[in-house]
């Protein structure tokens, strides 16, 4: 198991409304055929220490191998990478993280 990290720096315009009610629906819908077993939305509201969140938005997407994200981001790529202008301006950063066998 893997968790794709995808991370919107705080600042740009977000519409959670679309974001929640649209493009979610249509990255579950596309991808979980395909190996996503589970996608958490968390919002940023602070830091420790009260400043600003350095990101606004996390999706945390859980897929079974690295394989199925590759695969399915390059069967639907195209319709999911450009929904986002719809909801943000924000450049997401993406990461891929291993998750350690005591925690899937």
């Amino acid at each position: 198991m893997i968790l794709v990290s995808v991370m919107y720096p705080a600042g740009p315009r977000f519409d959670m409304d679309y974001y929640l009610g649209h493009h979610m629906p249509l990255v579950r819908e596309r991808w979980s055929p395909l190996g996503l077993h589970e996608a958490k939305i968390v919002r940023g509201v602070g830091t420790p220490d009260g400043k600003t969140a350095p990101f606004q938005v996390m999706a945390l997407l859980t897929f079974e191998s690295a394989d199925a994200f590759t695969k399915a981001a390059a069967e639907h790529g195209p319709e999911i990478f450009g929904d986002i202008p719809k909801f943000t301006d924000a450049q997401a950063a993406v990461q891929i993280n291993e998750l350690p066998e005591a925690t899937a």
